[in-house]
């Protein structure tokens, strides 16, 4: 898909257009509680921008635990644009800049629905299914060098 561009951008640069996207997959679909979903950890963390013909509908954000984890988190993609590979795009590139900055470990909380999306990528179902903002979810790990 050529016409789909991926970036790590600053935070404070491309706030709105990252809220936009979050605000309309996690508040408007999933119902996901704003105080939640924006919870005082973006101004710290790494983000990811995907545009599709110049329009941005997808976001990533990653949170470095550790110099040993790092964690890939508010993963969305505008329902309009899903299926056409941009979430895959995302994750393929966090993945890609985690292994840049020699991080050996990655983590996701996938909700559950998606735990297949995730394991085609690598990832590896860690422990028991949890609730978190009122979905299932299940901790995954990447060993990513």
């Amino acid at each position: 898909m050529s016409n789909l561009v991926i970036r790590v951008v600053s935070h404070a640069a491309e706030k709105f257009l990252i809220q936009a996207i979050r605000y309309q997959v996690f508040q408007v679909e999933q119902g996901v509680d704003t105080v939640l979903e924006f919870d005082g950890q973006d101004e710290a963390a790494i983000h990811l921008l995907a545009h599709l013909n110049d329009e941005p509908v997808g976001t990533a954000r990653i949170r470095l635990l550790s110099d040993q984890l790092a964690k890939i988190e508010r993963v969305a993609v505008l329902s309009n644009c899903r299926g056409q590979g941009v979430g895959k795009r995302l994750m393929e590139e966090a993945i890609v800049f985690l292994n840049t900055k020699n991080i050996p470990e990655i983590k996701v909380n996938a909700q559950l629905y998606v735990k297949d999306f995730y394991q085609k990528l690598g990832f590896e179902q860690r422990g028991e299914v949890f609730e978190e903002a009122g979905i299932l979810h299940i901790e995954m790990r990447l060993r990513s060098l």
